[in-house]
């Protein structure tokens, strides 16, 4: 099930093109993203015309067709600047259009993947509810089957892209008979439907310019059919969610490198003009220290994203060592962002350097797409399972 993505040439001139992009119009634009809470117009129509937003979907439906490391290498590059220009993409490249891309039908595919390849619909995953998320497979969302229809009931909360959504990856329980993930479904909704309430945006502690928000489905009436992969998949929503989950988390471990890159290049440079005691601060043996802290756990994180995309174009899986990715490079940024706001001292808490805001952004990665602690019960489960097949 290799996955071999486009010709290295190709993806090489696009990968330069994104980071000459980042350099003159993201990192520039940050500020203005930060203070207005939204991303200029302009970037979002450059972000689709680069194709953006079909980075993950294939070349015969619109999109680049890129392979899991091709994906992973230009996600880095594009997480040099701010984190919402990413988010705002995101969900489309991964949980929003991977189950259709996974599981679809050939119908739903022919109908969606189009669409989100160029951007002209953006793509939520409604997955995690007020009382659920990281237990998901207790989700009480129902799908009550009327008919050839299903009618909807629930709500979902933190729903990232939601109030831009043209069509929801929705998660709901289609048999109330049967507890845990087997009940669940994966319907494609759009977001048009009657009876769909968008609240307003969330109020985060970072990521100013990315939009989540709760989603309310009331009597939300949809065919048997929008159920991805058609009526005959009822009730393996909860697979389709995993197995989206999976390339997802080599996708995050590519954006924890990509920021920690930027944090690092910040405090680099600080350490070079800030000076004290006549000399600067880069050449005291402690800040030393803590930049080669920063510079080796980025390469080791490099390193684990790298090898476990690669896995994942082999096989087209990689359960354990994607959360292994995940939970090692999220958790490692978040070391990083702290050894360089400690290397701005005072000035790093300041929101008038980058590091500040950056240090919020990167709180996040530890929690979204399965927390730290869900990834190490992940790897544990894994681990098990494995050296149990070798005794």
């Amino acid at each position: 099930m290799a996955n071999a993505g486009v010709d290295d040439d190709i993806f090489e001139a696009l990968l330069e093109t994104v980071e000459r992009f980042v350099r003159e119009r993201l990192i520039p634009a940050e500020p203005t993203v930060e203070e207005n809470d939204e991303i200029p117009a302009d970037i979002v129509a450059e972000m689709k015309a680069m194709g953006l937003f079909g980075i993950s979907i294939g070349e015969e439906y619109g999109g680049l067709g890129l392979s899991t490391m091709q994906e992973a290498r230009l996600i880095e590059a594009l997480c040099n600047a701010s984190l919402v220009f990413r988010s705002l993409i995101g969900t489309t490249v991964g949980i929003g259009s991977q189950g259709i891309v996974m599981d679809g039908t050939e119908a739903q595919k022919r109908e969606w993947l189009p669409k989100l390849a160029t951007g002209e619909a953006i793509s939520a995953f409604a997955l995690t509810e007020p009382d659920y998320g990281s237990d998901a497979s207790r989700i009480k969302t129902s799908a009550r089957r009327e008919g050839d229809d299903f009618i909807i009931n629930g709500t979902k909360r933190y729903i990232t892209n939601a109030p831009y959504a043209s069509v929801f990856t929705l998660m709901a329980r289609s048999n109330p008979e049967i507890s845990g993930a087997r009940g669940i479904s994966a319907f494609i909704v759009p977001a048009d439907t009657p009876g769909i309430t968008v609240a307003k945006p969330d109020k985060k502690m970072g990521q100013r310019g990315a939009k989540t928000a709760d989603v309310i489905f009331e009597n939300v009436r949809v065919p048997a059919a929008s159920i991805v992969g058609g009526p005959e998949n009822e009730g393996k929503g909860f697979v389709t969610a995993m197995k989206v989950l999976d390339r997802g988390r080599v996708h995050i471990s590519a954006m924890a490198t990509g920021t920690s890159q930027r944090m690092l290049n910040e405090a680099t440079d600080y350490a070079m003009d800030r000076k004290t005691m006549e000399k600067p601060i880069a050449e005291h043996q402690l800040v030393q220290a803590m930049l080669a802290d920063c510079q080796t756990e980025i390469y080791a994180m490099r390193s684990l994203a790298h090898m476990a995309a690669k896995l994942y174009d082999e096989k087209g899986a990689a359960p354990m060592e994607a959360a292994c990715a995940k939970y090692f490079t999220t958790e490692a940024a978040g070391r990083i962002a702290d050894r360089c706001v400690q290397i701005f001292g005072g000035a790093g808490y300041m929101a008038e350097y980058a590091i500040e805001r950056l240090y919020r952004d990167v709180r996040l990665l530890r929690i979204y797409e399965g927390t730290s602690q869900i990834q190490q019960t992940t790897i544990a489960k894994g681990l098990v399972k494995r050296r149990a097949e070798q005794r």
